[in-house]
């Protein structure tokens, strides 16, 4: 998928939502349990209810290898399904990975090739050597960590260089330099709004990932005000708040609404 590709899903469908799939079988609803792939038979009601209403979902690798075999043959059925019932969404594989070049390279096949994702948040940390690997495979996208939602990015993240510019935003500027670096996205949480305008002028074009609308507390008037470029530039992710919305019977038709009522939130704000 090229990005004028999603810029063109965003616009006609009036959204720039994101349905983050963290299924956790103590949380589905019983009576899922009793299928042979429970995880699958979530995943697929979960997906057949949200797809009017977003333009992206990001299955999170951990709760899928947390079952071990049968926890990836379940990740590999719902990206399969939806690349062949919903080819028109983004899928991004939640599984934060970064490692020297070879073993990076071996990452990357195994999520763009093998369980053929769109895209694969990166721990940048170990640097370039780690991070380009993933950026050789034509239209598929590394979303970085930049400035994460989390109570703890402030430990590491918003660190002085050298008494200077704080750690996140060398991160964006030296990956700027990456080759393809127009492959890179990168995760901001929501809940670090106020950052989003220094954010905007290191990569006032790039793509950002937001968690922590919702469940998290960030606030998605505040992200569309400091964050969104000409091009949108935006994907909410929305998980807990979607998926979970209810445990009961109705667990589909409650997500469908519950991303109806953000698709409709996003749409005012596109208009």
């Amino acid at each position: 998928m090229t990005l004028d590709q999603l810029e063109n899903q965003i616009r006609s469908k009036g959204t720039f939502l994101c349905v983050g799939l963290d299924t956790d079988l103590e949380k589905i609803p019983g009576h899922l349990l009793q299928q042979p792939d429970p995880i699958f038979a979530f995943n697929k009601a979960i997906i057949d209810a949200t797809a009017p209403y977003c333009v992206a979902y990001k299955p999170n690798t951990a709760f899928f290898e947390a079952y071990g075999v049968k926890g990836w043959e379940a990740l590999e059925r719902t990206v399969v399904y939806l690349n062949q019932n919903y080819p028109d969404h983004l899928i991004i594989a939640d599984a934060k990975r970064g490692d020297i070049g070879n073993t990076s390279t071996r990452y990357a096949k195994a999520f763009f090739e093998e369980i053929p994702c769109d895209a694969l948040t990166i721990a940048p940390y170990m640097g370039r050597d780690s991070v380009e690997p993933f950026l050789e495979f034509e239209g598929k996208y590394a979303v970085l960590l930049a400035l994460t939602s989390n109570p703890g990015a402030f430990d590491f993240q918003t660190l002085p260089i050298a008494g200077q510019q704080q750690l996140y935003l060398e991160v964006l500027e030296k990956t700027q330099q990456y080759k393809n670096a127009d492959r890179l996205m990168y995760v901001v949480g929501a809940t670090k709004a106020e950052f989003l305008t220094d954010i905007r002028k290191v990569v006032p074009e790039a793509f950002l990932l937001i968690p922590g609308v919702g469940a998290q507390g960030g606030s998605l008037e505040e992200v569309c005000r400091y964050g969104m470029n000409k091009r949108v530039g935006l994907l909410i992710n929305s998980s807990r708040g979607i998926i979970y919305a209810s445990q009961g019977a109705d667990f589909a038709q409650r997500a469908g609404q519950e991303a109806a009522t953000l698709q409709a939130q996003m749409n005012k704000m596109l208009n």
